[in-house]
């Protein structure tokens, strides 16, 4: 009996859709496993498919089209080691989430998702239909279980499993990111190993899809939880692991562990790497934003020039007569310092036009916020023309402190395809800022040093649509305001929540109307990442029309 036991893992970053491209990936890892001498390549949950696929995965003509795929692919790799991929598999009237193992030119074994999530970014109970508990497969003489991510989540499966004999676990995953997960991911981890007694290697893919962002850092325990291996965090990568058969089983031959980042660091690669994803995968080049001299477009154009590179990235000041000279002297600063394109476009001709044009129609009324947001939408209109024009993907760069309280203007400043801070408190963002002005990391493509001027991280926070305006005029200080938001929104909290923590009840209650109230712009506003388990989008969703309101 073979006292060895070679897996390659591929950590890969499919695309949604892209079936011929994600099975070209699979094969490339499956010629590396062969080469390697390897007993069987491994791919992530749904990998044919691309994850998160939602709806798609249900329409039948997709359904024949991932079957013909694997079925080719499964052709492609008859004469090395199988290969073990994700996949949507329907039979008869239910479809699967299933884990297909390919082997001799066929599908040689399938496990069958059991444990369907139901809760934040997942609907899988809405698509997919439950498999029932089954037994581990057969690599030569090596029996293998594998639980297919949600399903190691919970004992059931690991323990039927290790109960039909499996002899250690292979884990597939489409785990998106959110801050501290891979806390929770290891703890659960190290729980299935000490209930099952069984080595366990975790894999997962990377990559960004729309607002989630997979950030692989797959690893391997050994029996009592411990860490055996650990892959680089967001990191495409092929590699391979050993497990080693002793008296007492298989055990995974201890390798280099690769350090997971802190929160900072992590959360800007998201961001980053969302962007750079969200481009690739739509077919972008270039970007372009609207820099103001403020601390939101700052981190923006500053992401953006890590993500594609500055020569690829467009900042277009546009200033009024109310754009202080700090603004205009900080945004090129910026511009300069990350060495991206700058081009100064006032608004102020645009706007008298409009003024002119609706002076008939608003005669008699006072100036106030209609005027002001004038400014914004032709802000917009002009960042617009120039997307269409040179076909540069305009970001919207609103922090979720905004998008919570509704403190920006739609078909504004909210115009925009991908808004890569848009799960990012603005208090983080200050934070953030200066984390990036200290550090360079050698996947970023713009250069190291300060890139945003002290100037901008300490002046007060404007939009600079009137005289002498603060953001602190309309809104609680940004460190109060955070705080509430963080209790109403990735809490889920209540008034009564917020007067424990020590805020007024009535700033408290006036925080919560301006979330509700706001709904119909974040259901327009663009996507971004998710960094959070409290995220606008698919982990919170509520009815744009709503007169509740707590009444405590």
């Amino acid at each position: 009996m073979a006292d060895r036991f070679r897996i390659t893992l591929g950590q890969l970053n499919p695309t949604v859709g892209d079936l011929a491209g994600n099975a070209a990936l699979a094969l490339d890892a499956w010629q590396a496993g062969k080469d390697a001498g390897a007993n069987l390549v491994a791919l992530p949950e749904m990998f044919i498919t691309g994850y998160n696929a939602q709806d798609l995965v249900m329409k039948r003509a997709f359904q024949l089209d991932v079957m013909a795929h694997i079925e080719k692919l499964a052709a492609d790799c008859a004469d090395g080691p199988p290969l073990a991929i994700g996949a949507p598999w329907a039979e008869g009237t239910e479809l699967f989430n299933a884990y297909l193992i390919l082997k001799n030119g066929k599908i040689a074994s399938r496990m069958l998702k059991h444990n369907l999530p139901n809760e934040t970014v997942f609907d899988e109970v809405r698509i997919f239909d439950s498999g029932p508990l089954g037994g581990p497969y057969a690599v030569g003489n090596t029996r293998i279980g594998s639980p297919i991510c949600e399903d190691a989540w919970h004992p059931d499966v690991s323990e039927t499993l290790a109960e039909t004999g499996a002899e250690f676990l292979l884990v597939p995953n489409g785990s998106p990111y959110y801050r501290d997960k891979m806390d929770t991911r290891m703890n659960v981890m190290v729980a299935r190993v000490v209930e099952t007694g069984l080595p366990l290697i975790y894999l997962n893919m990377v990559g960004g899809q729309d607002d989630q962002i997979f950030d692989g850092a797959s690893f391997a325990l050994n029996p009592g939880g411990k860490l055996a291996m650990q892959l680089p965090a967001f990191d495409a990568i092929t590699t391979n692991v050993d497990l080693e058969r002793t008296p007492d089983g298989w055990r995974v031959v201890e390798q280099a562990f690769a350090k997971y980042p802190d929160s900072y660091e992590a959360d800007y690669r998201v961001c980053m790497l969302g962007l750079r994803d969200y481009m690739r995968k739509t077919g972008f080049k270039k970007v372009l934003l609207g820099l103001s001299g403020g601390i939101d477009s700052a981190i923006v154009a500053t992401i953006a020039a890590d993500a594609i590179g500055p020569e690829n990235v467009r900042c277009v000041m546009l200033p009024s007569e109310y754009t202080s000279q700090a603004s205009l002297d900080d945004a090129e600063a910026v511009a300069n310092a990350l060495g991206c394109r700058y081009d100064y476009v006032p608004i102020s001709e645009g706007r008298a036009a409009i003024t002119n044009t609706l002076t008939p129609l608003f005669a008699g009324t006072d100036e106030g916020l209609t005027e002001e947001n004038i400014q914004s939408r032709l802000r917009g209109l002009l960042l617009m023309a120039l997307s269409n024009k040179f076909g540069e993907m305009l970001l919207t760069t609103g922090n979720k402190s905004e998008v919570a309280v509704g403190y920006a203007t739609i078909y504004g400043d909210m115009s925009g395809g991908y808004n890569p801070i848009k799960d990012m408190y603005k208090t983080r963002v200050f934070e953030t800022c200066r984390w990036r002005n200290e550090n360079h990391r050698d996947w970023m493509m713009g250069p190291a040093g300060t890139m945003i001027p002290e100037t901008i991280i300490t002046k007060p926070p404007t939009a600079e649509l009137r005289d002498d305006q603060k953001d602190s005029d309309s809104l609680p200080d940004y460190p109060d305001l955070d705080a509430m938001l963080d209790i109403l929104v990735d809490q889920d909290g209540s008034i009564e929540d917020c007067v424990a923590a020590g805020f007024d009840r009535a700033t408290a209650k006036k925080v919560e109307h301006l979330i509700y109230i706001s709904e119909y712009k974040r259901f327009q506003s663009a996507p971004g990442p998710r960094l959070t388990k409290g995220a606008f989008w698919l982990d919170r969703r509520y009815p744009i029309v709503n007169r509740w309101r707590d009444p405590s």
